[in-house]
C-alpha cells in the first residue's frame, strides 16, 4: 500500500506549488535486491524514495519564492523610478519658480529704486544723466570717443558728407545705461576706461574707414578719424579702441520670454540641490537697459547689442550684492563677477584690489517720481510664485519620503 501513497504526495506538491515533479517510474520488479521475502520493499528503499521527494519539494519552494522576489524586486525598481521621474520634474518646476523669483525680485529692486524712495538707495539717486556722461566724454579732448560724439551731435550734410560715420554706432559708455549707481561704478571700472570709450562700428569696412595707412605703414592723418578731429580743432593722438561688431561672436542661446528688454536667458549659478547663490542679482549683460533702437537688428545678421556688444563686453559676468557673498561663490564663478560694494574678480582667478577711481560711467535710466501700478502686481506676483516654490517643495519631499518607506 506504499506506492499509492507516495503517488498521492506527489500530487499534493503539485498542486499547491505548480511545478510538477517528474518521477522516473522505476523498471518491473524483477530481481531486487531490496525487496524482502515477502515481495515488500524495503525501509532503506522507502527512506530514500522519501529523501528524493523531500529535496524536490524544497527545490519547488526555492524555485516559486524565487520567482516571486525577482516580481516584487521589478515591481520596487518600477515604483522607484516613477517617484524619481517625479522629483526630477519637480526640481525642475523648482528652478523654473527661483529663476521667475529672482527676475521679479530684480524687477521690483529696480523699479524702487528708478522711483527714487528706499533710504538704501539714496547713493543711487546721484547717478549721472546721459549729458553728463557725454560732457565728461568731452573732456577728453583729443580722443577717438571725444570726436565721434561732438560729430554725432551734428546735423545734416556734416555728417552725411563721413561715410564712416554711418558705420559707428557709438561710444560703448553711451549705448547702455544703468540704474543703480554702484552698479554703473563697478561695471564700469570692470571694463577700464579704455573700453568705455571705445568706439563701436558695425562691419569691418566702416573699421577699415577710421584709420588708413601709407607705404611704409604710417597712418596718414590727412584721412579718416585722425583728419576729420584735425579739422574740428580735437587732432587725434592717442591710441584707442573699436569694437566691430561684424567681428564678435554673438549670443546664440534664447531670450528671457516676454521681456522687452530681450534679455538674454542663461541659466544661474546654483549649488547641488538646486538651491540659487545667497547674494547672486544676476548676470551683468542682462543689467544693461539698452535703447529700443538697439535691441534689433542693428548688425547685418540680426542681432541687437545685448547679445553681440554687452555679451562679448561681460559673457557671464556674475553680479553679487557684496564682497563676502561673491567670495563665498568662488567655486560657481566661471567668467568672472563683480558686487555692488566694488569687488571685481576677472576670469582666470585674477583679482581686482585697491581703491576703485571711476571717471567714465553709463548714465543712469530715467526714472519716475512714483511707484507704477506695474510694481503691485509683480509684487502680488512674486508672492505667488513663493507659495507655488513652497508647495512643490513639500511634494518632493513627500516623494523622497515614499521611497525611503
Amino acid at each position: 500500500m506504499l506506492m499509492p501513497v507516495f503517488e498521492l504526495v506527489t500530487e499534493i506538491v503539485r498542486f499547491v506549488f505548480d511545478c510538477p515533479l517528474r518521477i522516473v517510474p522505476e523498471a518491473p520488479l524483477m530481481h531486487n535486491p531490496s525487496l524482502n521475502q515477502g515481495g515488500q520493499i524495503s525501509s532503506f528503499t522507502f527512506a530514500g524514495n522519501r529523501d528524493i521527494m523531500q529535496n524536490r519539494t524544497a527545490e519547488a519552494v526555492s524555485c516559486h519564492s524565487k520567482v516571486k522576489l525577482e516580481d516584487a524586486i521589478k515591481e520596487t525598481g518600477l515604483q522607484i523610478k516613477h517617484h524619481d521621474d517625479n522629483i526630477k520634474f519637480l526640481e525642475g518646476q523648482k528652478n523654473r519658480l527661483d529663476d521667475s523669483i529672482l527676475d521679479l525680485e530684480a524687477a521690483l529692486a529696480k523699479t524702487y529704486s528708478a522711483s527714487g524712495t528706499g533710504s538704501e538707495n539714496k547713493e543711487s539717486s546721484n547717478g549721472q544723466n546721459e549729458e553728463e556722461t557725454i560732457e565728461q566724454i568731452l573732456s577728453f579732448d583729443k580722443s577717438a570717443a571725444a570726436i565721434c560724439v561732438q560729430l554725432q551731435k551734428r546735423t545734416g550734410s556734416q555728417i552725411t558728407n563721413i561715410p564712416f560715420m554711418k558705420d559707428i554706432i557709438g561710444i560703448v559708455a553711451l549705448l547702455g545705461k544703468v540704474d543703480d549707481d554702484n552698479l554703473s561704478r563697478t561695471l564700469s571700472d570692470y571694463l577700464g576706461q579704455g573700453t568705455m570709450l571705445a568706439v563701436v562700428c558695425k562691419s569691418r569696412d566702416g573699421l577699415k574707414a577710421l584709420e588708413t595707412y601709407d607705404k611704409e605703414g604710417l597712418i596718414i592723418k590727412s584721412s579718416g578719424l585722425h583728419g576729420v578731429g584735425a579739422s574740428i580743432g580735437r587732432p587725434l593722438d592717442d591710441r584707442y579702441l573699436v569694437i566691430c561688431l561684424e567681428n564678435l561672436r554673438p549670443y546664440t542661446g534664447e531670450f528671457i520670454a516676454d521681456d522687452p528688454q530681450r534679455r538674454l536667458s542663461i541659466k544661474k549659478p546654483r549649488y547641488v540641490n538646486g538651491e540659487t547663490l545667497p547674494g547672486f542679482l544676476g548676470f551683468a549683460v542682462n543689467m544693461i537697459d539698452i535703447d529700443t533702437d538697439n535691441l534689433y537688428c542693428v548688425t547685418s545678421t540680426g542681432h541687437g547689442l545685448r547679445e553681440t556688444l554687452f555679451y562679448g563686453l561681460f559673457s557671464q559676468l556674475q553680479v553679487y550684492k557684496t564682497r563676502a557673498y561673491m567670495m563665498q561663490a568662488l567655486p560657481f564663478i566661471a567668467d568672472g563677477a563683480i558686487s555692488l560694494d566694488g569687488g571685481i574678480i576677472k576670469s582666470g582667478g585674477i583679482f581686482s584690489l585697491g581703491k576703485r577711481e571711476v571717471q567714465i560711467k553709463f548714465p543712469k535710466s530715467c526714472g519716475r517720481s512714483y511707484i507704477p501700478e506695474s510694481y503691485f502686481e509683480t509684487e502680488i506676483r512674486m508672492k505667488e510664485l513663493k507659495w507655488e516654490r513652497c508647495m512643490i517643495y513639500c511634494r518632493r519631499v513627500c516623494s523622497h519620503s515614499e521611497i525611503l518607506q
